[in-house]
């Protein structure tokens, strides 16, 4: 271990930023909630459970979690978290009479109707709805007095590798910026007696490493791309257990009523895939024996090709200094700064401020020579962050500052939500529309408004990252400038000859930067042999990579794939109704794809009830028989190794290796930012146990 805090005190000149990165967040936690006018104590959560499987480039999360009323009368519990990236609950389940009752998704105003008359009859139920995009809340009634009730969450979301890197959010934290209902609701994020997480990762293609920052996780290998991790906290003296620094389990003791664990920050984890490997299609479906039409996740991976830009760029940095920033305005401009060193002197800077009202901190642009670095760097750090979001107005003072004759960007870091100002969707778009500009944005915290800031970027061709308060954005930055210090693939398009494909999804790819994916979903009839071409422009050179490939007449073993296109299809669909209104066709598509997957949307919500008042009310089981056929696949997946879904062996769509943080000492600077809170952890004498020893033995 000696040796690796010598290598990164050599490789990493950035020690300095270890306040900032490790810093506290100012935000609210996701929770079990009660009224803020009740005369009675919250309730309590005497558990909390995360069980996580990556493999086959989706992730499913189950979340059990079991709450305590010591009050004398029966009380309501409304649980909040935020939305996972992508993600949607296919499966809510109550414990009734110790047995679990799964959920079924109805249209959201119907759902809430039954709901209400069951908790009037003083009968269980559990409800599970979409605030937007900013949380799911789980509703159940009665949580009866002096008992506990377990609940159970599930969800799917694709996952996410970017330049080589894995990452994955389960998200803890509310954010702090839905003022409505942080004035309503007070949070009781303490667990009592028993905190687990639980990731398990399977990948076909080698995984070197995998960390968890911040947390002291035990990390297992069982093989190249076979992971564990597991966070847990039945004590509160477990972590300074002298039997975990030496791999041994350490022995329960008991809590005595006192706090074990705090559901206040999010759970990031990150796996590193081996260097070299080659670009790549993967094909994942799911047909059913006897079936016309299949349904199939297709990622590919791009070659190395995009070559570095030289000439100069000007850059305008916009920046959220609203109220909702404090806590997290300190990594904002670690970040920053980092990113103003990645700069070429023949490139230029202007730096916009915003919360209320836009101002410039820079007169005019600034080369990017390291004393101006320096200089505005150190300006950054006096700043407050203090009142609303008018993201309109620093969007629009950005775009007034930018010349014809440079090549230039926009990079946006924000967290919140505009509400102050224009904060339709069109008019961002007008606004975009004025020059042609590309829009680089890092979502900060959980309940910004990632579909307008994800949408926004998209129109300009931009990207959009999403960083966890629990997260680096140090090393999220750096991810990011070979992608803007790189050409890109604009006005992407997806062709697939050969055999009968439709609704695909997404419908508009947009462009593809250096290190990024491509996850596209759609339906497929038959089998056999296909023709598959990515198109696009690269400086304005069009260019198409191409492979030849066979579809699967039965496959059985993904059938969560089903619920995934549905999802995507879903997104597409809101990402339309915000940026052209509410349509009732609109509205209603998704609706009957909410209620055909079992999943719960802006329109559909999920509804828990007694076995037979499901029956007396006539409500088909659809999702209880979805689950059914999930949960035997999931069964037998965990019973193999890992399975390579790469399709293109024969005819590769791309000659190069994937790309990663080139020359290896970028990456292993990416990587020591990561390692970088638990460097400081062992600094501190918190414990940090690894027992995987080839783990030991690359690191």
């Amino acid at each position: 271990m000696c040796g690796v805090i010598q290598r990164f005190q050599m490789q990493c000149s950035l020690a300095l930023l270890v306040a900032g990165l490790t810093c506290s967040s100012v935000v609210s936690s996701a929770g079990l909630l009660t009224p803020v006018d009740g005369s009675l104590p919250a309730l309590e959560i005497k558990s909390h459970e995360v069980q996580v499987v990556i493999e086959d480039g989706y992730a499913v999360t189950q979340v059990e979690q079991v709450f305590s009323n010591p009050n004398g009368e029966d009380l309501e519990a409304i649980y909040s978290f935020p939305v996972p990236k992508a993600g949607s609950v296919a499966e809510f389940t109550v414990w009734i009479d110790g047995q679990p009752v799964t959920g079924e998704v109805l249209e959201k105003k119907e759902a809430r109707k039954i709901y209400e008359e069951e908790k009037q009859a003083g009968r269980d139920a559990g409800l599970t709805e979409k605030d937007e995009y900013r949380t799911f809340d789980v509703h159940v009634s009665p949580v009866r007095a002096g008992q506990d009730t377990q609940i159970r969450l599930v969800y799917l979301q694709p996952a996410e590798i970017d330049t080589g890197i894995g990452r994955y959010v389960y998200p803890l934290e509310e954010g702090g910026v839905d003022e409505q209902k942080l004035n309503f609701w007070t949070a009781n994020e303490k667990v009592k007696e028993k905190f687990s997480f639980d990731l398990k990762l399977k990948s076909a293609y080698s995984v070197d490493a995998l960390r968890m920052p911040n947390k002291a996780a035990v990390i297992t290998q069982a093989s190249s791309g076979e992971w564990d991790l597991q966070l847990q906290h039945t004590n509160p003296v477990q972590q300074n257990n002298p039997a975990v620094m030496e791999g041994q389990t350490a022995s329960p003791q008991p809590t005595f009523g006192q706090p074990i664990y705090e559901l206040n920050e999010d759970l990031v984890v990150y796996w590193r895939l081996q260097e070299n490997l080659p670009g790549s299609v993967d094909l994942i479906a799911h047909k059913e024996p006897g079936a016309r039409r299949g349904t199939f996740m297709m990622v590919l991976t791009p070659g190395d090709d995009l070559q570095p830009i030289q000439e100069g760029k000007d850059w305008v940095f916009v920046l959220d200094i609203s109220g909702s920033m404090q806590g997290k305005y300190a990594a904002l401009v670690d970040g920053v700064q980092q990113a103003f060193n990645k700069m070429r002197p023949s490139d230029r800077f202007r730096i916009v401020l915003f919360n209320s009202q836009a101002r410039e901190l820079t007169s005019s642009w600034i080369s990017a020579t390291p004393e101006m670095v320096q200089r505005y760097g150190e300006k950054l750090t006096k700043v407050q962050p203090n009142q609303g979001t008018n993201l309109y107005a620093g969007l629009a003072m950005a775009i007034k500052q930018l010349t014809a004759d440079r090549t230039a960007g926009i990079v946006l870091v924000t967290d919140g939500v505009a509400n102050i100002g224009e904060t339709e969707q069109k008019g961002f778009y007008k606004l975009l529309e004025k020059r042609d500009v590309r829009l680089f944005t890092f979502i900060m915290g959980n309940s910004a408004n990632q579909p307008l800031l994800e949408s926004l970027a998209k129109a300009s061709n931009g990207f959009a990252m999403n960083v966890s308060n629990s997260d680096d954005i140090v090393g999220k930055l750096l991810q990011a400038s070979s992608k803007i210090s790189h050409q890109a693939l604009h006005g992407v398009k997806l062709e697939i000859d050969g055999i009968r494909t439709a609704e695909l999804t997404p419908d508009e790819v947009g462009s593809l930067y250096r290190g990024q994916q491509l996850v596209m979903f759609g339906h497929y009839w038959g089998s056999g042999e296909a023709n598959v071409k990515l198109k696009g422009r690269i400086s304005g050179q069009d260019v198409t990579y191409q492979t030849r490939f066979s579809f699967p007449e039965t496959a059985q073993e993904n059938p969560e794939i089903e619920r995934l296109w549905a999802y995507s299809k879903i997104r597409n669909l809101q990402s339309e109704i915000d940026r052209l209104g509410e349509g009732v066709d609109l509205k209603q598509a998704i609706t009957d794809l909410g209620v055909e997957y079992s999943l719960v949307t802006d329109y559909t919500s999920m509804l828990v009830l007694r076995d037979d008042v499901f029956q007396n009310r006539g409500i088909e089981r659809k999702n209880q028989k979805r689950l059914e056929v999930e949960a035997q696949a999931q069964q037998q997946r965990a019973a193999r190794p890992a399975v390579s879904r790469r399709v293109d062996q024969q005819q590769p769509m791309y000659s190069s290796h994937r790309p990663t943080f080139s020359g290896g000492g970028a990456l292993d600077l990416y990587w020591a930012l990561l390692l970088l809170p638990l460097m400081t952890m062992l600094l501190r004498d918190k414990a940090v146990l690894i027992t995987s020893s080839a783990v030991a033995g690359k690191e």
